[in-house]
């Protein structure tokens, strides 16, 4: 890749890095004072907030999504590798090319589909918490499968980049 391409989608890259786990701590840190506080207000005040629940089971969403993303960001996400013990290195690149590219596949049909279901959440005028659009709290799972998808397809062009280079793979840090 030319330089100038390569750093800009370093720069991108970081972006998304320090985007995703920004708000994998944001959505952890808040789900657990959720959690706490409700168990405060019950145990101690006897009371609670109504809509706590409901609230930590979209951030629980939420969370999933998002780390899904990170996984594919990093290549660590669960992967059956029952091959890579027989194969050669070149054979490995070549079957995880394909699982990549599969993967994708997968998460573009569900990010198509996801996307389809949240069209019909807004036109049904579904809701959630307190008359929060439903679509708004669902959002997540249409970019979250669109973003690993494309998490994927960057990690298949560096495999096949570095094949065609003859260059060892820089594996995601």
């Amino acid at each position: 890749m030319p330089s100038g391409l390569k750093h800009k989608l370093q720069v991108l890259d970081n972006i998304g890095r320090v985007a995703e786990n920004v708000a994998l701590v944001v959505l952890f840190s808040t789900m657990m004072l959720l959690a706490v506080g409700q168990i405060v207000l019950r145990e101690v005040f006897d009371t609670g907030i109504v809509w706590t629940e409901e609230l930590i089971k979209l951030i629980v969403l939420w969370l999933a999504m998002v780390g899904s993303i990170a996984a594919a960001r990093d290549d660590r996400h669960i992967r059956i590798d029952a091959l890579s013990h027989v194969l050669s290195d070149r054979g490995k690149d070549v079957v995880r090319i394909i699982v990549d590219l599969f993967a994708a596949g997968v998460c573009g049909v569900l990010a198509w589909y996801t996307f389809e279901y949240l069209l019909l959440e807004k036109e049904w005028g579904m809701s959630v918490l307190i008359e929060t659009p439903a679509w708004v709290a669902h959002v997540i799972v249409p970019i979250a499968f669109v973003l690993v998808c494309y998490r994927f397809l960057v990690l298949v062009a560096l495999r096949v980049y570095s094949m065609v280079r003859g260059e060892p793979l820089v594996e995601p840090e």
